[in-house]
């Protein structure tokens, strides 16, 4: 059996527009989460977050600033960076990969945003957002596991394991 170590590489953006409203999309599995996903293979951090915005909700954006990086070290894996985005054009809406797009403010947002390990990504996000990104950058760790009694239908449970500012 090999061992070496494997990592899911992901990205999401805090998508706003001109009027201080974020972008959510509405996935099956997790609710309503900022966009994002899977790195592909010999893709940047960069190409890959603007392709994931645009598959999940049909709107162009300009990556600007990282704020965050994300370790799930339970069950897959993952790896994701967060950075901040901003509208640049087209309507929000569902598609292949999304139930639904669309723009919210920050407090429905918030209210909206369910899912045990992309709640806490939000709250970062807008705390970095409306500090102009002087906050830093947060590296956040966390566990995933599988947990068929999670809160709210959830199929896994969420425990944080640290979190610091650089």
């Amino acid at each position: 059996m090999d061992h070496s170590p494997r990592h899911i590489v992901a990205v999401m953006g805090l998508v706003s527009d001109t009027q201080g409203r974020v972008l959510l999309v509405k996935t099956e599995r997790r609710g309503w989460e900022p966009p994002g996903g899977q790195v592909e293979l010999g893709e940047d951090l960069v190409t890959a977050l603007k392709r994931e915005v645009i598959e999940e909700s049909g709107c162009d954006v300009e990556v600007q600033q990282l704020i965050g990086v994300y370790s799930n070290v339970g069950g897959l894996g993952i790896v994701m960076f967060l950075f901040l985005c901003t509208h640049l054009r087209g309507v929000p809406c569902g598609g292949d990969e999304c139930l639904e797009a669309s723009w919210f403010t920050p407090e429905d947002a918030l209210r909206v945003v369910t899912h045990p390990a992309q709640g806490p990504k939000l709250r970062h996000a807008l705390e970095a957002r409306d500090a102009d990104g002087s906050a830093g950058i947060v590296y956040h760790v966390y566990r995933t596991v599988p947990d068929p009694r999670a809160a709210e239908g959830y199929r896994t449970y969420y425990e944080m394991l640290s979190e610091r500012r650089y």
